[in-house]
């Protein structure tokens, strides 16, 4: 597991008013330039009925994010290590370092959570039922990961419905039934998260569907939480051109592959009529 990072932590990061508590749920928001949406996101995970610890992993945004999310305080920021696009994977592990450590709320050093929760940071929508929803099953139901799913416009999801779902369906049949593979919202016990740092997650993309196959393939208990409606700024980009997702397509392809090669499933190939 690599080292914290405590040395990329953003000044002024509002540790003046981080709850005096001491949570078993902490939140990881992974930010770029999420100016327009960050403060509803952190006001509503406040407002959860589990209180979490929050601590953002900025990509080098280039907006007012990290000047929203140190008004409204009670959350430590760090920003990613690597200037890399895309570079949510190397976002998330940084986060799930950092929590694992306990580095994220200076009243509590050394904390240990017993589950961390991954949320977009661009959600227009978000409620603080989002975080309790995903949280509970994980901390009170026994299951090892939960994963939001929602009702998608009919051009949103573009990837998840052209390349992940038919792709998973081939040569992991047995997550043919999850209704989002490149879900966002990911909530797991720390044991799990500790087990995939070890297995080398992927730097960009391909991350969420990683997660979705390692957790499956090493026998975790998954569960899908239906969250209603998603709205999220990131549809604004490509809900016109949905060519600007060429990377992210390519990344969750070649992720998909490279996993059934890993488990060997890639020969499932040849059984394909074309």
């Amino acid at each position: 597991m690599s080292e914290s990072l405590e040395n990329n932590t953003v000044k002024g990061s509002g540790y003046d008013s981080f709850e005096l508590s001491s949570p078993d749920l902490a939140v990881i928001l992974c930010t770029k330039n999420s100016g327009s949406t960050i403060e509803n996101v952190l006001i509503n995970v406040k407002s959860s009925s589990f209180k979490p610890d929050i601590i953002i992993v900025d990509g080098f945004s280039t907006d007012n994010t990290i000047e929203i999310a140190n008004n409204v305080g009670g959350v430590k920021i760090i920003q990613q290590a690597l200037k890399k696009f895309p570079g949510k994977g190397l976002a998330m592990k940084a986060g799930l370092i950092e929590a694992i450590n306990g580095n994220i709320n200076p009243n509590n050093p050394g904390k240990t959570y017993k589950a961390i929760l991954f949320l977009d940071s661009d959600i227009k929508n978000i409620s603080p039922e989002w975080v309790d929803d995903l949280a509970k099953p994980v901390l009170e139901g026994g299951f090892d990961m939960t994963r939001g799913f929602y009702q998608r416009l009919p051009r949103d999801a573009a990837v998840t419905k052209l390349i992940a779902k038919p792709m998973l369906r081939i040569f992991f049949p047995e997550l043919s039934h999850i209704e989002q593979p490149l879900s966002g919202e990911v909530c797991s016990n720390v044991a799990v998260w500790k087990k995939m740092l070890d297995c080398n997650p992927p730097d960009g993309w391909g991350i969420d569907v990683w997660l979705l196959i390692e957790a499956a393939v090493s026998g975790y208990k998954i569960k899908e939480v239906y969250l209603g409606n998603k709205n999220h700024s990131s549809f604004d980009e490509y809900k016109d051109d949905v060519s600007v997702l060429s990377k992210m397509a390519e990344q969750v392809s070649f992720t998909i592959i490279k996993e059934a090669i890993k488990h060997e499933r890639f020969e499932t190939y040849k059984e394909i009529d074309t």
